[in-house]
């Protein structure tokens, strides 16, 4: 008995090596490249999105909708263009008066650890997940075909342009700075946290 079971796994084991029939074989090396990354193939689902390089190397377009995703990345870019100017400009001595005593002398990377302690960014946090459940109704219908734009909260309309060629270049503007200012801002937050120093951070 003890060898038959020895030699049923080893039937069972050695058919795992055996070569597959029938079986379709693809091959990626004719596949398109991406632009942005040419070792890569390109993402398919990234087609025909404004501003499309190909840039997707985890490939969380074949997972997670495009709509969605491109909606993350303009909302993100929006915020990180705030926040640079922001971060910058508090570090150039920009202030909103009246200011509280225990804000005098702050830097942009100072600021957290008071802020912390004086409640403000828990009031800010409840205000921005107020937000976030409010836009989600607009995303959420977005992704049930409502046909609303990502990104698109009906505000600006007047500076997008006349003509269907001018509001795709403004929206087309808007996202290449988003993605430039997501880079910005991680630089200027890395550089003044590792060197301590104020505006440029060097």
């Amino acid at each position: 008995m003890m060898k038959l079971a020895i030699l049923s796994t080893i039937l069972a084991s050695a058919a795992a090596f055996a070569p597959a029939t029938g079986v379709a074989r693809h091959t990626a090396l004719n596949a398109e490249k991406s632009q942005a990354l040419p070792f890569l193939p390109a993402p398919p689902n990234t087609e025909g999105y404004l501003g499309n390089v190909g840039f997707d190397p985890l490939r969380f377009s074949d997972y997670i909708p495009m709509d969605y995703l491109r909606e993350a990345e303009l909302k993100h870019g929006r915020i990180c263009m705030m926040a640079w100017a922001g971060f910058v400009a508090v570090d150039n001595g920009m202030r909103i008066y009246p200011l509280p005593e225990a804000y005098q002398g702050l830097t942009s990377v100072s600021a957290h650890e008071a802020l912390v302690k004086s409640g403000a960014m828990g009031n800010m946090l409840v205000w921005f997940a107020i937000m976030e459940m409010v836009a989600w109704i607009g995303v959420s219908q977005m992704l049930q075909g409502s046909g609303r734009a990502a990104g698109d909260y009906g505000l600006g309309h007047q500076f997008m342009g006349k003509t269907d060629a001018e509001r795709e270049a403004m929206k087309l503007k808007e996202l290449k700075n988003g993605r430039l200012a997501m880079l910005a801002f991680s630089g200027v937050v890395t550089q003044a946290v590792l060197y301590d120093k104020g505006f440029p951070y060097m």
